[in-house]
C-alpha cells in the first residue's frame, strides 16, 4: 500500500478565511522599514548612533569572551567590533580622506573578511587564534577610526562619500546580528549555561493560537527593489514573474508543532527528508533544533537569557533548510518562493515589531485575513535558491565581492529576526545561509498550492 501521511491537526485546508483580490498582487508599498526605529543616516549622529549601537551589544562580554571562536561559521566579538571598523577604513578613509595614515599596518590582514581584491587575510578558522591586538586595543582602533569618520563626515557631503557610508551603516548592522548569533553559539558550549543578559522579568509561556490559511490567485506580479531607497545589490533589479495560485499560513510555526514532529518521529523518518539532509541529520545525531535538551524529560532552549523550558506557543528558531522542508513534507504543506512570500508581506504591510533577544508568542489575535509574524521573529526559511534576479550585474571593484559571488548552494531567508537591528529590515530583503546551518535565527513559515 501506498504511504499514506496525514497532516496534524494545525493544517486544514478548510481554514482558508480569506481570498486576496488581484490588486494585492501588483505590489505598491512603502519603502519605510518595520519598527520605526533609526534608519542608517550617512551623517555624524547617524554614523555614531550604529556604531555605539554595536558597543553596547559588547559591553555585557568579558575580554575572555570576546576572544574566543566556538566554530567556523562564527567570529569572535572582537573580530566583529575590528572588522567593521576595518570597513570604513578601507572604503571610506583611505578614498576621501587621503591621505590617511592607516591606524595599524597590519590590521588590514587581521580584519579583512573576505575581499580578495584587498589581499591576504587571516583564515576564518583561524580568527579565534588572535589574543592579540587585546580587546581594549581594538576599542582604540574603533574611537581612532570614528574619530576620523566624524572630521570626514563634517566637512564632507560628496555623494559617492554617503552612498559608502550608509553601505557601512548597514554592514555594521548585518554583524550586530552575527555578533550575537555567534555569542549566543559560544555561550551555548559552557555546560554552566552563563547568560548574556539576564530576563528582564518571570518566563511567561504563551498560548498556541491556531494556524490559518490566507490565499492569493496567483498572477503577475512584480519583486525586488525599485531603486528608492537603500538596498544592497542583491535586492534588484526590480522585476515581473508568474505565481501560480497559494496559500500562506497567518503565523508561523510554533515550538508546540514541533514537538509534535519529534514526538511523531519526524527526526526518524527517512520519508520526510531530502537525501542530502537525512545524511546529514544523521551524521550530526540531530534530534531536535539547534540549542534544544532535555532537562529531566522536559525539552529546554538555551537562550542569551539562559536555559528556559520551550514556549510551545513561541515561534521554533534555530532550525536548518533541511528541517525546514522536511517539517512542511511532514505537514502536509511546503516552504514558500521568495516571490510568494514579498507578495503576501507587500500585501499585509510592515507592522512594528519588537526588539528582543529571543522570538516571542503572537501578543494577540490575528485579523481575519491578515498575516502575522513576517518581521521581527525569525527568518524565514523560502525554497528559492539564491541565486542572481534576471539583470543582475556585480558592483566594479572590491565592493562588488559583497554578495555576487555568495550566489550558489545557498536558500534565501526572508522576513527578519528578533535580534535584526531596528531599521535594517525590509520587504526585499534578501538574507542566504547554507541547507545546513541552524544557529542563524532561522524559523519556517508553511505554504500551499492553491
Amino acid at each position: 500500500m501506498p504511504l499514506i501521511v496525514r497532516p496534524p491537526s494545525f493544517i486544514r485546508k478548510d481554514s482558508l478565511i480569506f481570498e486576496a483580490s488581484h490588486a494585492a498582487l501588483r505590489l505598491s508599498y512603502s519603502r519605510e522599514t518595520y519598527g520605526g526605529g533609526p534608519v542608517p543616516v550617512a551623517s555624524v549622529q547617524g554614523f555614531h548612533a550604529v556604531r555605539d549601537h554595536t558597543e553596547a551589544l559588547a559591553d555585557p562580554l568579558s575580554p575572555e569572551d570576546q576572544v574566543v571562536q566556538s566554530m567556523t561559521d562564527c567570529s569572535p566579538t572582537k573580530w566583529h567590533r575590528g572588522h567593521t571598523t576595518w570597513f570604513f577604513e578601507e572604503f571610506v578613509l583611505q578614498k576621501w580622506a587621503a591621505p590617511y595614515e592607516r591606524y595599524h599596518p597590519r590590521f588590514q590582514y587581521l580584519f579583512n573578511s573576505y575581499y580578495e581584491a584587498i589581499g591576504p587575510r587571516q583564515p576564518r578558522p583561524q580568527r579565534g587564534m588572535i589574543t592579540r591586538p587585546s580587546v581594549a586595543e581594538v576599542a582604540g582602533y574603533r574611537a581612532g577610526v570614528d574619530a576620523a569618520m566624524s572630521a570626514l563626515l563634517t566637512r564632507s557631503d560628496d555623494p559617492d562619500l554617503l552612498a559608502t557610508v550608509e553601505l557601512g551603516l548597514n554592514h555594521e548592522q548585518q554583524h550586530q546580528e552575527l555578533l550575537l548569533m555567534d555569542i549566543k553559539h559560544l555561550l551555548s558550549q559552557n555546560p554552566l549555561h552563563p547568560t548574556y543578559q539576564a530576563a528582564s522579568g518571570q518566563n511567561q509561556v504563551g498560548t498556541p493560537k491556531p494556524m490559518a490559511w490566507v490565499a492569493h490567485p496567483g498572477g503577475v506580479a512584480e519583486i525586488g527593489n525599485d531603486g528608492q531607497g537603500f538596498a544592497y545589490d542583491n535586492e534588484g533589479p526590480r522585476h515581473r514573474v508568474f505565481l501560480a495560485p497559494f496559500a500562506m499560513a497567518d503565523r508561523l510555526v510554533t515550538a508546540g508543532e514541533w514537538l509534535d514532529f519529534i514526538a511523531d518521529g519526524g527526526y526518524q523518518r527517512a520519508d520526510l527528508w531530502l537525501s542530502d539532509g537525512w545524511a546529514h541529520i544523521n551524521e550530526e545525531q540531530w534530534q531536535a533544533p539547534l540549542y534544544w535538551e532535555q532537562v529531566d524529560g522536559v525539552w529546554h532552549v538555551f537562550t542569551l537569557n539562559g536555559l528556559v523550558p520551550v514556549d510551545p506557543a513561541a515561534p521554533v528558531v534555530h532550525v536548518s533548510y533541511y528541517e525546514a522542508d522536511a517539517f512542511a513534507r511532514w505537514s502536509g504543506a511546503r516552504l514558500p518562493t521568495e516571490a510568494e512570500w514579498e507578495v503576501t508581506a507587500a500585501a499585509a504591510g510592515l507592522p512594528d515589531a519588537p526588539y528582543g533577544l529571543h522570538p516571542q508568542p503572537l501578543a494577540s489575535d490575528i485579523p481575519a485575513g491578515g498575516v502575522a509574524q513576517l518581521f521581527g521573529e525569525v527568518w524565514q526559511w523560502t525554497s528559492s535558491p539564491y541565486t542572481p534576479y534576471p539583470g543582475f550585474r556585480t558592483a566594479p571593484g572590491a565592493v562588488g565581492e559583497y554578495n555576487g559571488k555568495f550566489m550558489v548552494d545557498q536558500q534565501v531567508l526572508r522576513g527578519s529576526a528578533s535580534i535584526t537591528s531596528e531599521g535594517h529590515a525590509r520587504l526585499t530583503y534578501r538574507n542566504f545561509f547554507t541547507t545546513k546551518s541552524r544557529w542563524a535565527y532561522s524559523g519556517v513559515r508553511l505554504a500551499s498550492d492553491g
